[in-house]
């Protein structure tokens, strides 16, 4: 029996070592490039509409669902059975501030601005990451928490005072590389798993269309652009995982 818990317990680091690899390659493997600089045509989205005084309406407004989902999620924390609960605050905590951070890069998209979008973005990204990892392979580091959030938030300030966004790139990959490890390396220890996949994929379709803004525009003859629904796609992601956090159980 003692050597069956060793062999699993080895089994377990071996595991553990694959993904803090695996994320550290995801992490830094964009310093292998060249520095990469903000592209400006990025702030040219392709729907400039303004409606009710509101310039790029469709861009600004596609954020509500994020301040939906954030609120209720913070609302709810207490509620959740947990053992990363600060980790889940500050990933709904993020997700309520992209909201008002996207919007106001969208009212004024360009440099300065989308400093306020990216940065809740990366309390989004480092919660959700540290959560999963506290959660599913029962990994209790204190450490871990403030250690990603340097990371994740010295990502923005890099790119704010270098003008390179290799590591913030980095930032935006590693959870989704860590969330994907997880659910093929370890049995969850919780029902509802399924909803991680299914966040995913949303996350990934939302970088697609965020990839084809111009082209979806075009296909739609300017009724719809690709943005505004990669909004809706990455706010569905989350909601998402909050829906797993409320109806999961453990098992």
């Amino acid at each position: 029996m003692k050597l069956d818990i060793a062999r699993s317990g080895n089994a377990t680091r071996q595991r553990l070592g694959l993904i803090a690899a695996l994320a550290a390659l995801s992490l830094f493997g964009f310093f292998l490039a060249d520095p990469i600089a903000q592209d400006q045509a990025y702030h040219r989205f392709a729907d400039q509409r303004a409606w009710l005084g509101i310039p790029n309406f469709m861009n600004v407004v596609s954020n509500l669902p994020f301040a939906i989902v954030g609120a209720w999620g913070l609302a709810r924390l207490r509620r959740f059975d947990t053992p990363a609960p600060a980790a889940w605050g500050v990933f709904f905590g993020g997700v309520l501030l992209v909201a008002f951070g996207s919007a106001y890069y969208h009212w004024r998209p360009d440099d300065a601005s989308l400093v306020w979008d990216r940065l809740p973005m990366t309390l989004g990204f480092i919660g959700l990451t540290v959560a999963l990892v506290t959660e599913q392979t029962e990994v209790t580091a204190r450490w871990l928490l403030p250690l990603g959030l340097v990371i994740g938030l010295g990502s923005v300030l890099l790119w704010v005072a270098t003008g390179d966004l290799r590591l913030y790139y980095g930032v935006q990959l590693m959870p989704m590389v860590v969330t994907i490890c997880v659910l093929l390396l370890f049995r969850s220890r919780w029902s509802h798993g399924w909803h991680l996949a299914v966040a995913v994929a949303l996350y990934a379709g939302a970088k697609v269309t965020e990839h084809y803004d111009l082209a979806i525009a075009h296909a739609t003859d300017g009724g719809l652009s690709g943005h505004p629904v990669k909004h809706v796609l990455a706010a569905g992601a989350t909601f998402w995982v909050l829906d797993m956090l409320r109806v999961r159980q453990r098992r």
